[in-house]
């Protein structure tokens, strides 16, 4: 299905190589999990499936790709479309009709399918996702999930003999992702789909996969499963269920949270839990009554919600929960119904915006809206001026290791790179009150883990910090408090270990291995071991 060889390549007026050297064979009804830091090479490599690269990008490009017989060099995305399902790291750049149902079936009238099978693929598609409440609505009314959730089935209802994914699941909640999970695991086995998916978050996929692909640097290495990439990759990037089996010494190399329930030791040492810290700092969000109505329809419904100063507090739910209406509402954003909202000491029914952007720093899902000057240095330099400030964030950019991509254009970085780009702009002038927004989406695991030591840094200087994520192994390493939201109401909240112990879909892959009192991989007392043999991988 997929035939790379010898293919170098570099991006116009690069002076690096984006891929070298790539020599690899992906078989037809392969499930090919690709993985790497932040920038590495993983969307160019993807790229390469659909004719995006090099028809579209430019550059030099030396070797050859051959993509279901057809060699990219001749074959553009819109002859590859045929044969290849693609669906980027941004969905909402890929909508293109006004309706949901509308942009699931664009892609099959540009290729004249008929109507009738086009009828019956859309309403498959939208009962396997969950779509069919959404099916008239608006793409421009939807959350970002929910846009993640049309992209994928548009693609999907293709039936291609090529699914190509990138990060499909960095904005999904746990049922949608696991849908996910579910309706490409369907079409890989019961319809032979080849399937490449670049991902962060590996612990859904372990099941699935049939090798596993570590791109660094531009060179792509091809393991049998991620056991044996263990060596390659940092641990840090490792799934949890790997991490944990590879510190308890188990040689059965376990997939899933059965398997690995079988295989461990008896008794596991480690801490039962905390007491949670009681955040004493003044109140810096506080909301009373709020109510948003959005055409015609109720998307937060008479909400309490408060944060203090130097508390990290979550916000969690299903898609169109209500988590990004809140946070925008806190920022002034959206307009109100009902209720007070009060942010920095601001009444934001009173209080200019110039003023609140002094005081707080709002990161939405879509990070390259933030980023409209020429070059990272000058948007930090526009924020200082916008808050006053006279001192140069140099912690904060070696913290988010951005110092040499200062002088690069925002459009010219990954997903990765422009999601970090955007938390250093965002962030130069110590804002009291910061709002996040799915801040992981793009980001690899040593990259979460300086964002993890970014954020709290900022909660020990008297930050507010409210998180809207699905993230749920960041926010047990991260938050003091969890609000879930559904339907436009707090369902629950309260400390983190409370609220995510014993979920079915909001716990962590430790406490659904372990039970109650362990939440992340340091309350298990398990050294790490290496793996029990090396298999050299395929370059």
């Amino acid at each position: 299905m997929i035939d790379f060889k010898r293919v170098r390549f570099a991006y116009p007026e690069s002076t690096s190589l984006a891929l070298r050297d790539v020599d690899l064979q992906i078989d037809d009804g392969e499930f090919v999990v690709v993985g790497g830091l932040s920038g590495s090479g993983k969307s160019t490599f993807l790229r390469f499936l659909n004719g995006l690269v090099p028809h579209f990008s430019g550059g030099t490009f030396g070797g050859r790709v051959s993509v279901a017989g057809h060699d990219t060099r001749h074959y553009g995305p819109r002859a590859l479309s045929m044969v290849t399902g693609f669906v980027f790291q941004d969905p909402e750049a890929q909508g293109v009709a006004g309706t949901v149902e509308e942009d699931i079936a664009f892609s099959m009238e540009q290729l004249g399918i008929d109507r009738s099978i086009m009828r019956k693929r859309v309403e498959e598609v939208l009962d396997l996702f969950g779509l069919a409440p959404l099916r008239r609505r608006s793409l421009t009314t939807l959350s970002g999930g929910e846009r993640q959730r049309v992209a994928l089935a548009g693609a999907i209802a293709l039936h291609p003999q090529l699914l190509v994914l990138d990060e499909p699941t960095s904005q999904l909640d746990p049922w949608g992702a696991d849908d996910l999970i579910h309706a490409i695991s369907l079409l890989n086995a019961d319809l032979g789909t080849t399937v490449v998916v670049a991902e962060h978050r590996l612990d859904r996929l372990l099941p699935q996969l049939s090798r596993f692909a570590w791109i660094d640097d531009g060179d792509v290495m091809l393991w049998p499963d991620l056991y044996c990439a263990s060596r390659a990759v940092p641990e840090v990037c490792l799934p949890s269920i790997v991490r944990l089996a590879m510190r308890a010494g188990i040689e059965s190399r376990p997939t899933t949270v059965r398997d690995l329930r079988r295989t461990l030791p008896d008794e596991i040492p480690g801490p039962r839990g905390e007491a949670p810290s009681i955040i004493a700092g003044n109140m810096a969000v506080d909301v009373r009554g709020l109510t948003v109505r959005r055409e015609g329809r109720v998307v937060l419904g008479d909400i309490d919600f408060s944060a203090r100063e130097g508390e990290i507090v979550a916000l969690m739910g299903r898609n169109g929960s209500g988590k990004t209406t809140l946070l925008r509402s806190l920022f002034g954003f959206i307009p109100v119904e009902r209720g007070s909202i009060s942010v920095a000491g601001l009444d934001m029914r009173t209080s200019p915006a110039h003023e609140l952007g002094r005081r707080a720093a709002y990161l939405p899902q879509q990070s390259r809206t933030v980023l409209f000057n020429g070059s990272l240095r000058e948007e930090i330099r526009f924020t200082m001026r916008m808050r006053g400030s006279i001192t140069w964030p140099e912690d904060l950019i070696d913290l988010l290791d951005m110092q040499h991509l200062l002088d690069r254009d925002a459009r010219d970085l990954s997903e990765g790179e422009r999601l970090r780009a955007a938390l250093l702009a965002v962030l130069t002038g110590s804002p009291q009150v910061v709002l996040l927004d799915e801040p992981t989406r793009g980001l690899d695991g040593k990259q979460k883990h300086h964002l993890i030591d970014l954020v709290r840094a900022l909660s020990r200087e008297g930050a507010c910090v409210v998180i809207a994520t699905h993230d749920v192994e960041l926010i047990a390493m991260l938050a003091d408090r969890v609000v879930l939201l559904g339907d436009g109401e707090i369902v629950a909240e309260g400390p983190t270990r409370d609220v995510l112990s014993g979920s079915l879909a909001y716990s962590t892959v430790v406490n659904r291995v372990f039970g109650p009192g362990f939440l992340t991989l340091d309350d298990v007392a398990l050294e790490l071991r290496p793996a029990g043999d090396t298999i050299v991988p395929v370059h």
